[in-house]
């Protein structure tokens, strides 16, 4: 099977074989992963207790995070930065770095990994000598010295507020919103914030908003955050909310469409980053061909 759904109540929360020893209070579910059929990405939500920590560490592949609840410190050899709710960071492959939680709350993010962590390579991950923890900066995406994070709220969703006063605040025009057909469209992490092997970006259905049936020459994972969306992947049916998380592999055929009384918003990230051309192929379109070859026929 090509597809992965897990609904978030049945997350399993375990310490990360690789950090076995190495971390306090960190747990998570790798939902997508080598053994589930994944080949080039991971993702994993996590949790960090409060007091928790991650030791220091590397990767031989590329890491963005998402802050879907709570405070989370990245400590890395360019500084120490308090990631909040909506805060999102871009790790480079080899980049030193860990976390730590020193609020009072448990704090929940999502890690997406590219290339896919191997096991046999012991997750593609190293441990060198610990980083001594920096003042904490918030992330300010107006400060161009925060050239790997990023934020996003509910409303930089909203076509209706990407104003020019709202966009001041942005980084640069990669966050300017995308909007068709009942469904927006924002990039978090891509090449334009430094990464050379997957993205991250947010989702965006209004009421009855809905994309065919269609498939990728990449993989994708979606973790849902507000709303109920009936998900297809090749041909089975599926009612995701919040929490939930779903990973289409290459040429799997989905498609989504909003089912609640409000919007549907959820985290997306791919991997790899998408060709410059037909990185949508949508059913409709060929099966239009097949319709018109047989008419001349």
């Amino acid at each position: 099977m090509n597809h992965i759904v897990r609904k978030y109540t049945d997350l399993i929360w375990s310490t990360p074989a690789e950090f076995g020893g190495r971390s306090v209070g960190y747990t998570g579910d790798s939902v997508v992963d080598e053994p589930g059929g994944s080949v080039q990405m991971g993702f994993r939500v996590a949790r960090l207790e409060p007091g928790g920590s991650v030791a220091t560490h590397l990767h031989s592949f590329e890491e963005s995070l998402y802050v879907v609840a709570g405070k989370l410190v990245l400590d890395t050899t360019e500084g120490s930065y308090e990631l909040v709710t909506g805060d999102y960071a871009l790790i480079p492959v080899g980049m030193t770095h860990g976390f730590r939680n020193v609020s009072d709350a448990t704090v929940e993010f999502a890690e997406m990994k590219a290339p896919l962590p191997r096991e046999r390579f012991g997750f593609d991950t190293q441990f060198p000598a610990p980083l001594d923890p920096a003042p904490l900066t918030s992330i300010d995406v107006r400060d161009p010295r925060s050239r790997y994070f990023g934020h996003i709220d509910p409303e930089s969703m909203d076509p209706t507020l990407q104003t020019q006063d709202r966009l001041a605040l942005s980084a640069s025009m990669r966050t300017a919103l995308l909007v068709y057909s009942g469904i927006s469209v924002k990039m978090m992490v891509d090449s334009d914030l430094g990464a050379d092997l997957s993205t991250m970006f947010m989702v965006q259905y209004e009421q009855g908003g809905f994309a065919g049936a269609h498939d990728h020459p990449l993989e994708e994972t979606y973790m849902i955050l507000d709303g109920e969306v009936a998900a297809v992947f090749d041909g089975a049916e599926y009612e995701l909310g919040p929490g939930d998380v779903a990973w289409a592999g290459v040429g799997c055929v989905h498609e989504f469409r909003n089912i609640g009384s409000g919007i549907v918003r959820w985290l997306e990230t791919q991997a790899p980053q998408p060709p410059p051309r037909h990185s949508y192929r949508f059913a409709r379109d060929w099966l239009y061909l097949e319709n018109a070859l047989a008419d001349e026929a």
